[in-house]
């Protein structure tokens, strides 16, 4: 009997080899996994040679069908039960919609990541990877370029879920203190684009980029592919800690200008964060005006930990925001409010800024003529 094809022999020892990889591998839980981040990397992972198996968690069913699904509520503390045999658990059910209560929002954040926390440390998990953003570090004007990664955490909770993420960092410091043999690694990842919707990506539907004067803004962004892969590094313990992920560098706002076509319409700080203030505070914007200052100042972060563990990034920023101004195409925003057709091109021809401040001004007329009735 002749002995095999040389090629079909590596093809089989390939294939026993990825067989035997899989049987070693961890089998990893991923909350959230039904939409977004998690539906993606729930994918990722099922598709992998290194990974045992993925139980996927989430309030409803999603695509995956290699996954075992688990429908319920993170918050419940059933899901101990859901999480016995797993080794690794990436919690992603994060609620950060602009249009979501805030107190209700906060409840499902922080009451979600404590539930997961305990629940993976009662059923033996050995590792929890948590996601959270680099806005936990502060936009501030004295911030160095680019941070470390073991900056001080300096953000406060004025911006939109930044509260909520600080809030999930502080768990996960705590964590492995009360819960010995518990490691907890926690991603943050730059402005995320891919299929996202946040006050940042917003900023890029406006007609004209509003900066404020004196400020000194420096972009940096993160693909969610680039997340995904940065997750499953976390997953196989290629790397751990408190792990910054973005792109290589930053872009300038002149540099963002250049390259969006959009122009910039400057405006000094107290109007443009004092009117910010007020349109938020009537219930006409989602954003806060704490979410400007994250267009004002750098918040840019070194990725020096994942480099080190041999992780690199796909994507440079200059593809990333090519890729954002395709997926905003067509829809427009004034102060984080998206705007029909009728409004839209109103703003287009007003400004955003202009708009911005039209509005105040409507505000604060009806409120004189509300006082002299």
């Amino acid at each position: 009997m002749s002995s095999p094809d040389p090629q079909v022999r590596a093809a089989r020892n390939q294939s026993n080899s990825a067989a035997g990889a899989a049987a070693r591998g961890p089998v990893v839980a991923v909350t959230g996994a039904a939409y977004g981040v998690g539906a993606l990397l729930t994918e990722r992972l099922a598709a992998s040679a290194e990974v045992k198996q993925v139980l996927a968690i989430d309030e409803r069913r999603g695509d995956c069908a290699a996954a075992q699904w688990h429908i319920l509520d993170v918050r419940d503390p059933a899901i101990a039960d859901k999480l016995r045999g797993a080794d690794v658990v990436v919690h992603l059910a994060l609620d950060l919609d602009l249009e979501t209560d805030a107190a209700a929002r906060t409840a499902y954040n922080v009451r979600g990541t404590q539930t997961v926390l305990t629940a993976a440390a009662a059923a033996g998990v050995h590792r929890v990877v948590l996601c959270t953003s680099t806005m936990v570090y502060g936009a501030l004007p004295d911030n160095e370029l680019p941070l470390s990664e073991d900056a001080e955490l300096r953000a406060t909770a004025e911006a939109t879920g930044v509260g909520d993420l600080l809030e999930i960092e502080r768990l996960a410091r705590r964590a492995p203190r009360a819960h010995p043999g518990l490691n907890v690694t926690v991603l943050r990842p730059a402005v995320l684009v891919g299929g996202t919707d946040t006050a940042l990506t917003r900023y890029f539907e406006s007609p004209r980029l509003l900066v404020v004067a004196g400020s000194r803004p420096a972009w940096q962004f993160c693909h969610v592919e680039d997340l995904c892969s940065a997750l499953e590094y976390a997953v196989l313990e290629k790397a751990d800690g408190e792990l910054a992920v973005g792109c290589e560098g930053w872009l300038e706002q002149e540099e963002v200008e250049e390259l969006s076509g959009i122009r910039r319409m400057e405006l000094p700080s107290a109007v443009a964060l004092g009117a910010a203030a007020r349109l938020h505070r009537i219930g006409l914007t989602p954003s806060p005006a704490g979410d400007l200052a994250y267009t004002m100042y750098p918040w840019v972060v070194s990725g020096s930990r994942l480099h080190d563990a041999g992780w690199r990034p796909r994507y440079t920023n200059e593809e990333v925001l090519a890729e954002l101004l395709e997926e905003v195409s067509g829809r427009h925003t004034v102060a984080g409010r998206r705007l029909g057709r009728k409004d839209a091109t109103a703003a287009g021809a007003a400004g955003a800024t202009v708009a911005l401040l039209g509005a105040a001004a409507v505000v604060r007329r009806a409120r004189k003529a509300r006082r002299r009735i």
